[in-house]
């Protein structure tokens, strides 16, 4: 994971998983939704997990 992927799940939560599919955008968008927190917790927790790294 790079630092410009750390600074956009920052940022902007969506953009950082834009990548990894539709599901993890739009759970990512809820938890944004949800408060900012959560969101940046969540696209970090999905950068994060070996599964969705291609």
């Amino acid at each position: 994971m790079s630092i410009w992927r750390v600074l956009l799940s920052i940022f902007l939560p969506p953009l950082a998983v834009f990548d990894k599919g539709c599901g993890s955008i739009v759970i990512v968008f809820l938890l944004t939704l949800a408060g900012w927190v959560p969101g940046i917790i969540g696209a970090l927790v999905i950068l994060n997990n070996p599964k969705y790294n291609r």
